[in-house]
């Protein structure tokens, strides 16, 4: 360890060489190389982490410059953990890094996660959360969670043993079932502010580095809620919830489950008729007959798009005659859900028959058929 590089870490008596070294010997996962991702890795290099795992299946794109500020324009076409990695160990040549240009999911979260000490959640997506905290819970592990969404956010620390060795609260004991698809915008469609992500993103930061080298507190067992554009904080209390699947009176999930149904509400897996993104691709390769809608707004079309006609969310009422069609119309969107909200609505309000979702929209067609699209 250079004691002169963390020489202002050293001199805190609150801190000091012992704290330093643990810092250098811990290992942290971090999840998502975004807009929460680039202040944690940043500064967990700086801290002097002394191993750093970075999983990210994307790439970089021009919007994702507002606020991931990892990466530039040179960046965009890249894989972020590639990029990530080239930068940080020019930043720090003594952090270990490993990187994992894929995303989590059921197969390798458990494997994965098992290997580290903490886990850090720079996730957007409610199946990537109730994944991460599931696999936490099963493989012992904290994990440091973040939300943040238009001038908002929320962060806490899930899943944290004490000296006593009793796990606090976990994200299933905040929040034990997902919203139902489509009624929670996300950063995609509601925005966010870049700065408010990196202020976050740096909170996540300083409360790794506060548990990993054991000093101060943190907040297992607290939820701190930010609003940047009334510059208003609250802290609220989390405690365990009894009926938790994972850690209640009587757990009954002793594995992961399958995110995307979980986080779909049962009427909308009854009425919704989906197709698979290979299923897509086979209609195209064999030049099937169907019609492919894009219901996005025009600056995502503009970034990636399929060969599709694109009618916005809000456009969708007076455009409807563009759904009817003698055969298949697939819609779609970033992850399926607001392409599930427009089937939806045409069904209950016009009796449309022929409509099917896109599970898991340009996102899942990126990720599973053609990873040189760029997504955002």
């Amino acid at each position: 360890m250079n004691k002169k590089r963390y020489h202002r870490h050293i001199v805190m008596p609150e801190f000091g060489i012992e704290a330093q070294e643990k810092l250098n010997q811990s290992k942290v996962l971090v999840i998502g190389a975004g807009g929460l991702g680039s202040p944690v890795l940043q500064y967990l290099t700086a801290a002097g982490v002394g191993t750093i795992g970075i999983i990210d299946g994307d790439k970089v794109s021009l919007s994702n410059l507002q606020r991931q500020v990892l990466f530039n324009e040179e960046d965009i076409g890249k894989l972020k953990v590639d990029v990530a990695v080239q930068k940080l160990q020019q930043s720090n040549s003594e952090v270990n890094f490993i990187s994992y240009p894929f995303y989590l999911d059921n197969e390798n979260a458990r494997p994965i996660i098992k290997e580290y000490n903490l886990i850090i959640d720079g996730t957007d997506s409610f199946e990537s959360k109730y994944l991460i905290n599931d696999a936490c819970v099963l493989e012992n592990k904290a994990f440091v969670y973040a939300s943040v969404l238009k001038f908002e956010a929320q962060i806490s620390t899930f899943n944290y043993r004490k000296t006593d060795g009793v796990a606090g609260p976990n994200y299933r004991d905040l929040y034990p079932e997902p919203p139902a698809s489509g009624t929670v915008q996300n950063c995609a469609t509601a925005g966010v502010l870049g700065a408010l992500v990196g202020y976050i993103g740096s909170l996540q930061a300083l409360e790794a580095i506060k548990i990993l080298a054991e000093i101060g507190d943190n907040l297992s067992g607290k939820l701190l809620l930010i609003d940047a554009f009334n510059n208003s904080t609250l802290k609220l209390t989390v405690k365990k919830d009894p009926s938790n699947p994972l850690t209640g009176d009587n757990p009954s999930q002793f594995d992961l489950v399958d995110y995307q149904k979980f986080c779909t509400s049962n009427e909308d897996l009854k009425q919704l008729r989906e197709i698979s993104v290979s299923e897509l691709k086979s209609m195209f390769d064999e030049e099937q007959q169907f019609k492919l809608i894009d219901v996005r707004e025009p600056f995502e079309f503009d970034i990636v798009h399929l060969d599709a006609e694109l009618i916005p969310m809000a456009e969708v009422e007076l455009k409807k005659a563009a759904f009817i069609s003698d055969t298949k119309v697939i819609v779609y969107c970033r992850s399926g859900y607001r392409s599930a909200k427009a089937i939806e609505y045409l069904q209950e309000k016009y009796g449309y028959k022929n409509l099917y979702n896109l599970k898991g929209g340009i996102i899942a067609y990126a990720k599973e058929i053609d990873p040189d699209l760029a997504t955002y």
